[in-house]
This record gives structure tokens, sequence and C-alpha cells, in this order.
């Protein structure tokens, strides 16, 4: 499979040194070491599929001269589009033409996560009551000094949207409607750099909290469940990565705890890579429907962010 790296800013390199040999050439408007200046320049007939790795706004028009020309699409998160109806229109175009276009959640690759999925899954938990959530990283400056991406929503759609695949992932259709958001912070920046959003809606009750202003980059996970509880403690690519099960004592006491803790580099990227390639070489059928409802509380909650947000 022969790959384009459309936007050859942090993300596309990080794509482009995990596509190895199938990489032919990259795409970007701004970035003088870009082969092209725009996706359209490219011959047809010199690739297969592009990674796409671009801002929100020009996503629905690239993705569909793409999907239109017959072209593999894997486009970082989220898919985020003016109009829910684009989203539609995207996945018909990527089932008529017979491609694949996948949006990249990089963190459904790591480990504790399928760890996490997989004990979700067994039932061993018993009933879940309630998942929290933490994930920071230190970028507020760097956001802010962006031509694009102090903006909008700011750190919502950028760290919520992994959050909010995340709780999918693991609970599945049980994750509805209900999102509401607690607080929105303006510290450093325009757009806000710290929030925090919940829903008592779903089962488990949510609640999750994202910030620029953790300057060592961290993730936590808590759920509470009627056998037990499990944590996640930070990723691979922050490591170590530390995995708890507790096995709830009755009628109270220490729980027996099964601990597994993980020192090595990410192996998300490689992993989602290969996960892509496998879809395209076996046809898989192009669904959104999970991008369509995060676009639809992606944009509520937005809504919601911009009404209720502070400077501070």
């Amino acid at each position: 499979m022969r790959v384009l790296v459309v936007g050859l800013g942090v993300q596309g390199k990080k794509r482009r040194v995990h596509a190895k040999t199938d990489f032919v050439a990259t795409v970007d408007p701004i970035n003088p070491e870009a082969d092209f200046k725009h996706v359209s320049e490219v011959p047809l007939g010199d690739y297969d599929a592009a990674l796409c790795c671009i801002p929100d706004e020009p996503k629905y028009e690239i993705l569909s001269y793409l999907l239109t020309n017959g072209k593999h699409v894997l486009v970082e998160k989220p898919l985020w589009t003016l109009q829910d109806s684009h989203i539609t229109q995207l996945e018909k175009l990527a089932q008529q033409n017979k491609v694949v276009c996948y949006t990249a959640y990089n963190h459904r690759f790591e480990p504790h996560f399928l760890r996490m999925r997989d004990l979700i899954a067994s039932g061993e938990l018993g009933r879940i009551y309630h998942c929290r959530m933490f994930y920071g990283n230190g970028t507020a400056r760097l956001v802010r000094e962006s031509a694009w991406r102090d903006e909008g929503a700011g750190v919502l759609p950028d760290l919520g949207s992994h959050l909010l695949d995340t709780c999918r992932f693991w609970f599945g259709d049980a994750v509805k409607e209900g999102f509401h958001v607690i607080s929105a912070k303006c510290f450093e920046n325009c757009a806000p750099d710290h929030v925090v959003i919940a829903t008592s809606a779903a089962k488990p009750s949510l609640e999750l909290e994202m910030t620029l202003l953790m300057w060592r980059n961290h993730f936590t996970c808590d759920i509470l469940a009627e056998n037990g509880s499990a944590h996640i403690t930070s990723l691979c690519k922050w490591g170590p990565a530390t995995f708890i099960h507790r096995t709830r004592v009755l009628p109270s006491g220490r729980p027996i705890e099964n601990v597994e803790t993980l020192t090595q580099d990410d192996p998300t990227w490689a992993a989602e890579y290969s996960h892509f390639k496998a879809l395209v070489k076996n046809g898989a059928i192009t669904d959104l429907s999970n991008d369509l409802w995060l676009q639809k509380t992606l944009h509520q909650l937005s809504d919601n962010v911009l009404e209720s947000k502070v400077a501070a």
C-alpha cells in the first residue's frame, strides 16, 4: 500500500515514520519540507491511501476529494465537520467507492486500555457504578501560539474526543446522551484550557477532566464497581504505566490486588497503522456511526463550553 502523509506537522511526521516503506510523499500548504502544497497536485496513480493529519476546517473537503477518487483514508481525530450530514456523506462516499475511511484514536491500542476493555467485557467487575478519567498535558503555550488551535472550545475537542471515544470503546452504546459541562476555564489561553464534563444518564456515570496545564503529561482512570475496582495510571509514552485490578473483600477489608506495570515505548502508532492496513486488505465497510455520535456530542458540549467558559 502506497501512502501520502497530508499535513506535515508533529502528527504527520509520526505517521510518516510508522508508514515506513509504504510512504511515498508529503502534502502541506505551509511546511517547505513537503513535496506538494495541495493533495490535488499529487498524481492519483502514485498512491493508494492518505494519512490525514490536518486541522478540522479542511477535513471535509480533503476527505471528500480522496474518497471520491477511490483512496483509503486515515484521519486524525476527531472527524469534525461543520454539519452532521457531512459525516454521513463521507460514509456514503467511502462505501460507494469501496474504500476505508478510518478515524485514528490511537489510545484504543494502549495495552492497559485493551486490558480494561477486556475486564469490563468479562463481567468480573459486576455492576459498574462510576468511571472517572483525567487527561492532561502541558501544551497551553504551544496552543496559544498556534495560528489555529487557540480557538473555539479549546481542549474539549482535542483531549475530550479521546476521553469520549474511550468511554464508547469500553462501555459501547450504553454511553449516549446526557453529557453536560461542569467547568470550563481559560487560565492561560483564549479558548478553554481546562474543562470538566460529566453525565449521570449513562450506566456507569461518567466524569471526564481534561487540561493543557498539567506540566508533566498524565492520564488516570478509576472505575468503581460492585465486585471491585480497576485503575490506570499513565500511558506507555509517559510511563511507567500501571494497571490495578482490585477484587472486593466482603463485608469489608483490604482488597486482593493484581498489578501490572509497563515500561516501554509507545506501541499505539505502529499498532494502529497495522490495524488500518488490515482494514484495507480485508475490504472493511466504513462505519462512521461512532464519529457521528462524537460529532453531535462535541458540538453540543462545545456550545455549552463557549457559554460557560470563565477567564481565570
